[in-house]
């Protein structure tokens, strides 16, 4: 039996009748951290989307844990998938403790992810750092014990020691639990660091890929891509 938790077969997505994406193919086992890298606009986040069941396929398939499915994203996120989008995911007039107890996420659990938070369980989310933010929303979507999390740019404006201890909870998630995870990131040489295999995008389609130790030579060219598609 296939280990694959979530896969793309010649997906097509967009908005529309306007493809964004095109002949994706992509997969995610069990236990390991794939990272979605390219520039914006590349495709990145309408991939989530699809894979998530927010975007509607405008051909191809999703196979989730093991089976087609067109199902809504609420439908697949009670049967096993976390998705951390890139705008925080939290209820800022709540406090931290709240914010768990709705997405019922015991304060210990949390906790083992990330220590800092015991501290500001009082604290309207509202008032916390962008770090802090990040740490909660992701301790919300690993405490719910997914099969497969999908995450948008976890690093996207933090220092840099907030971002690798997100990075270490989801290759802790990754390893201990098995978890399945898909991480889009703009920062090539820390998802390198900590991802299994990589894709690469470029104006909608999968232009390079492979485990990460056959890509660490070629980050240079990863980052000149990304800087001609962003200028």
């Amino acid at each position: 039996m296939s280990d694959t938790l979530i896969a793309a077969r010649g997906l097509s997505a967009g908005y529309g009748k306007m493809a964004v994406v095109r002949d994706l193919d992509l997969r995610v086992d069990a236990g390991e951290v794939v990272a979605l890298l390219g520039a914006n606009g590349a495709g990145k986040t309408t991939t989530l989307l699809t894979l998530a069941g927010e975007l509607t396929p405008l051909a191809g398939e999703v196979e989730f844990l093991g089976s087609p499915t067109r199902s809504p994203m609420h439908v697949r996120c009670r049967k096993g998938l976390g998705y951390v989008t890139e705008e925080r995911s939290v209820i800022m007039d709540m406090s931290v403790g709240d914010n768990l107890k709705l997405a019922a996420v015991e304060p210990d659990v949390a906790f083992g992810y990330f220590p800092a938070l015991e501290v500001i369980m009082n604290r309207k989310a509202g008032l916390c750092s962008g770090g802090e933010q990040q740490m909660l929303s992701l301790a919300r979507a690993l405490g719910r014990q997914p099969q497969v999390l999908l995450a948008d740019e976890l690093s996207l404006g933090l220092a840099p020691i907030i971002v690798a201890n997100l990075l270490e909870a989801v290759r802790s998630a990754a390893d201990e639990r098995g978890v399945g995870v898909l991480l889009v990131e703009q920062h090539v040489r820390q998802a390198l660091a900590i991802a299994d295999r990589v894709y690469v995008m470029e104006r909608g389609r999968i232009v390079l890929s492979g485990t990460s130790a056959e890509l660490a030579g070629q980050v240079d060219k990863i980052e000149a891509a990304y800087l001609a598609e962003n200028n």
